[in-house]
């Protein structure tokens, strides 16, 4: 096992497969409980929406069959929402999220202070480089031998 990087002496990060599965993760529970929620309120509101008095008596059997088709629905939304519940609380006491964000936390500003450093040495090369073009574009004019020319 290696380390995912960081000052010596500090605890280990997790690896960027491992913040990108957890991310993926959160993104695909946010998605699932946001379905859910919109299934139940749209299988509530045709509920209501059919729950009307009507005089024939086919009409109110189809409605009946919609409307246990509707409640069928929203109890699969609901029982659903409440197993991801459950999901979210055992990931929460198995995973430690708060500390999974803590080490990506922690793992960004150490990226963050290499990036630094690492464009304070570009820009350190690149002024090393200008004088040093500078300085042998001066050899080369001061030089008394040139090739030629072909103006």
């Amino acid at each position: 096992m290696s380390k995912a990087g960081g000052a010596a002496g500090s605890a280990p990060g997790p690896t960027a497969a491992a913040a990108a599965a957890a991310a993926q993760k959160q993104k695909s529970l946010l998605q699932k409980a946001d379905a859910d929620v919109s299934s139940l309120v749209d299988n509530f509101s045709s509920l209501i929406n059919i729950a009307r008095v009507n005089d024939p008596p086919v009409r109110n059997s189809q409605e009946a069959f919609q409307m246990e088709m509707r409640a069928a629905r929203m109890v699969h939304s609901a029982d659903s929402l409440l197993k991801l519940v459950s999901e979210l609380k055992r990931t929460a006491i198995f995973s430690g999220l708060a500390s999974l964000n803590e080490n990506v936390d922690r793992r960004i500003e150490v990226l963050g202070q290499q990036a630094e450093g690492t464009e304070r040495m570009l820009e350190r090369i690149g002024q090393e480089a200008a004088a040093s073009l500078k300085e042998l574009e001066a050899h080369y004019y001061s030089s008394v031998v040139r090739p030629p020319s072909y103006d």
